[in-house]
């Protein structure tokens, strides 16, 4: 790990913190118990990764909240390789909607058409982002994108306010790291109300976390990310729930034949 990656990331977390928020258990919100933006769901299935009791995600530890941001959105996103400040962008989408979806917007606004939108940051598109001639107007039009998204979401009523202020503040942080420098901080607002929330919304990110995992190559740590994926969506109640899960086993399988197929090629 390079100095600066460590400080791009240092620097960000407490800015995404800063909008999670700490612990909330909306019953709006179809992700459940979340404590620093991490969903007990997600605090499980982490922990079972690494053979560890689950535990309540109001005990989890700051340490333990800066690996999964690292490992699950901004190494997923490949934020060390892209220019400053879009970066911080792109990771704080991811925290937001899915590796995925913000590897797609990235995607977008540097252009790219059909097939070349495939929610995956490799070297294609590192290469189109670090050769953009502006950053600043690569970040307006992966901001713009983003918004158009979560203006469509039926949530929208409920925490478009708390959206709009987090996309803004994001931006204008985004554009100042780019203009100006790494040493430019532009600290968030106060804790919104709960109907002003710019946390995730839960079903956005496991259904998220799990397309990530079958689509991402740096998602996949072998098999096990795939049924820690299952794990997680499977954690619920509710025939709509088991239903969801036992659809989800049956494409973990299929991922895991294809991957242990591709480590035999």
């Amino acid at each position: 790990m390079t100095d600066l990656e460590f400080d791009r990331f240092d620097r960000a977390l407490p800015l995404i913190l800063a909008h999670e928020g700490g612990y909330v258990n909306d019953p709006a919100d179809p992700g459940g118990a979340t404590n620093k933006g991490i969903t007990q769901n997600t605090y499980t299935a982490w922990l079972r990764m690494r053979d560890r009791p689950s535990r309540d995600v109001r005990a989890i530890s700051d340490a333990e909240v800066a690996a999964i941001y690292r490992e699950q959105y901004w190494n997923v996103v490949q934020a060390d390789r892209l220019p400053v400040g879009l970066a911080y962008c792109v990771f704080d989408a991811a925290v937001n909607s899915g590796p995925a979806r913000a590897a797609r917007w990235l995607q977008e606004a540097l252009g790219f058409k059909g097939r070349e939108v495939d929610g995956v940051i490799g070297e294609v598109t590192l290469s189109a982002a670090n050769a953009s001639r502006s950053s600043e107007a690569l970040i307006r039009g992966f901001c713009d994108r983003r918004m158009a998204f979560l203006r469509r979401l039926k949530h929208w009523p409920r925490f478009g306010r708390g959206w709009t202020r987090r996309v803004g503040e994001v931006r204008a942080q985004a554009v100042a790291w780019a203009s100006i420098g790494e040493q430019a901080v532009i600290k968030p607002q106060r804790q919104a109300p709960a109907n002003e929330s710019a946390k995730g919304i839960g079903e956005e990110r496991v259904t998220a976390s799990i397309t990530d995992a079958l689509q991402n190559p740096a998602a996949l740590t072998g098999a096990g990310s795939v049924l820690a994926g299952v794990a997680t969506a499977a954690q619920g109640d509710g025939p709509v729930q088991f239903a969801f899960a036992a659809v989800l086993v049956i494409v973990a399988i299929g991922a895991m034949v294809y991957l242990l197929r591709r480590a035999r090629a």
